[in-house]
């Protein structure tokens, strides 16, 4: 098995929103923020090599919106998914199976594409299986007020309607056999219905791929949870057993959305869990 990060592109969110109750103040200190109090977010995936298997672990935001969509973001920096796989020496249809943590835009809009003549919409990935959970696809598919904006119907259903689309079973995980890669999914609720997020052992050590659950080294402070969250106390319940698990069993945390740190690992402070070191991929496994 071989791991590679992607960086799939780099965007903006509003800072308080990101960090939900914490005062300004203190969540600048990690995360500066410009003149629109926005700070910088990655949408950087993660993709597994086994064999024939090429999983990708979530697409980013893709390009199929519109400009007044993607102002309210603002894009920057020159990272694609197309021109990050092709620098692996990959390509689109190379990729057997998407896995998505869950299935809020940025997240999972580049799963999807316009079709040639933009018309409709197709599957970026013409030979991929897309994995994602029963209960959160209904989650998503009949979206509560609070994350509607955040599950596109353009993203959604063109996955179903390919007939790519599977789901996992919280019990049996062996449709996708990743126990064979030496990969489990560890289920979240806090954030929203069902997030998966994969924990791989990997040359000797375990990667967890946080996703939402902590976007950034300035989220690993326990009560720094992102305002987007729908049950921010169960997020607290989670995070808390996870942080001391890492601590407790050297987890390396890979970020999707700290647009200036890949890796990191904790250790315990007087203060609760803290940032330990920040490493970038290849420090720690090339």
């Amino acid at each position: 098995m071989t791991l590679y990060p992607v960086e799939t592109g780099n965007f903006k969110l509003d800072g308080g929103a990101m960090f939900g109750v914490v005062p300004k103040t203190l969540w600048q200190r990690t995360n500066p923020a410009d003149s629109n109090n926005r700070i910088d977010i990655a949408a950087r995936s993660l993709l597994i090599e086994d064999g024939n298997r090429l999983i990708l672990v979530d697409t980013g935001l893709g390009n199929k919106q519109s400009e007044k969509f993607f102002s309210y973001y603002h894009r920057w920096g020159d990272f694609t998914l197309d021109s990050s796989l092709k620098t692996l020496g990959f390509h689109k249809d190379d990729i057997t199976d998407i896995f998505m943590t869950h299935l809020h835009f940025d997240h999972c809009g580049g799963s999807i594409q316009w079709n040639k003549d933009r018309t409709g919409y197709e599957p970026s990935f013409k030979n991929a299986i897309f994995w994602t959970n029963e209960n959160h696809w209904k989650w998503a598919t009949e979206p509560n007020a609070r994350e509607k904006a955040s599950f596109l119907k353009e993203n959604l259903l063109p996955m179903e309607e390919s007939g790519q689309l599977k789901f996992i079973d919280r019990k049996d995980r062996s449709i996708l056999n990743v126990s064979e890669l030496g990969f489990d999914i560890r289920f979240t609720d806090g954030h929203t219905e069902k997030q998966m997020l994969p924990q791989l052992h990997y040359k000797g050590k375990t990667i967890v791929y946080v996703a939402d659950l902590i976007p950034t080294v300035g989220h690993i402070p326990l009560a720094y949870v992102i305002g987007y969250d729908t049950r921010p106390l169960l997020t607290l319940e989670e995070k808390e057993l996870f942080l001391n698990e890492a601590v407790e069993n050297d987890y390396y945390l890979f970020f999707e959305h700290d647009a200036h740190n890949q890796l990191c690992t904790l250790k315990y402070t007087e203060k609760g869990v803290r940032l330990d070191r920040v490493f970038t991929f290849d420090e720690v496994f090339n």
